[in-house]
């Protein structure tokens, strides 16, 4: 990475995407946040990301702060709709993002899915599908498009998410069976050592073109022996 080069960030305002905003500036990395409202816009800044009011289902603003004379090195995306969104941002949100990706030339698309999507549908219960399954079907959606994007892409998929500090025991692995929690602080960390550069605490290329699911080793639903992907 460029010292001109930065991480753009969408979801910064809540949730994982906000613990990644954390875990990034904590590494003193250069962050770009788009925001779509200015609520926590302040908080951010104070931690030193640069925000961005824009909307990701709105193409013109997502090209306006993705297509500038800063090089993007890498995007990463957390985004996802609310039960009460009229239109949840789960896939065409991520289009968007990962549309205007190309178009900036970014080395990496880190997106931040859902155990329960595409070939992990088959660690999701059925109550689990009965509740989320026009959600994750969105996301596979989205996994979908960045994977024929032709972008260097990494997929990570979350289990039940939890708002505890780290504990260190989060894990990834490419066994789609796999199920269980994990702390969103945890989600973070695994998401910053996939970053594909030096500058970001280690070059791990065993990530690229990659879909993993993290977990918490001690948060398993079951007993299922499942091989952890390193980054090693």
């Amino acid at each position: 990475m460029t010292s001109a080069s930065y991480i753009f960030l969408a979801g910064a305002s809540r949730g994982v995407g906000r613990e990644i905003a954390q875990y990034l500036t904590a590494q003193q990395l250069k962050v770009k946040a788009l925001l779509r409202t200015t609520a926590v816009a302040t908080e951010l800044e104070k931690i030193g990301i640069e925000v961005v009011l824009g909307d990701a289902l709105n193409v013109g603003d997502v090209e306006r702060a993705m297509l500038t004379d800063e090089p993007i090195h890498t995007v990463i995306s957390t985004i996802g709709g609310l039960p009460s969104d009229v239109e949840r941002p789960d896939y065409p949100g991520n289009k968007n993002l990962i549309d205007a990706a190309v178009k900036a030339g970014v080395q990496k698309f880190i997106l931040v899915s859902s155990i329960g999507a595409g070939n992990s549908v088959v660690a999701a219960s059925p109550q689990v599908l009965a509740v989320l399954g026009k959600v994750l079907a969105e996301k596979d959606k989205a996994e979908q498009h960045l994977i024929a994007s032709g972008l260097t892409y990494t997929i990570i998929r979350p289990g039940g998410l939890k708002s505890e500090p780290a504990t260190g025991n989060g894990v990834l692995t490419e066994d789609p069976h796999i199920i269980g929690s994990i702390n969103r602080a945890d989600v973070a960390q695994l998401v910053g050592r996939c970053l594909n550069s030096d500058a970001y605490g280690g070059l791990r290329q065993r990530a690229n073109n990659k879909i993993l699911s993290a977990i918490d080793r001690n948060m398993l639903f079951g007993q299922r022996e499942f091989a952890e992907f390193t980054l090693e």
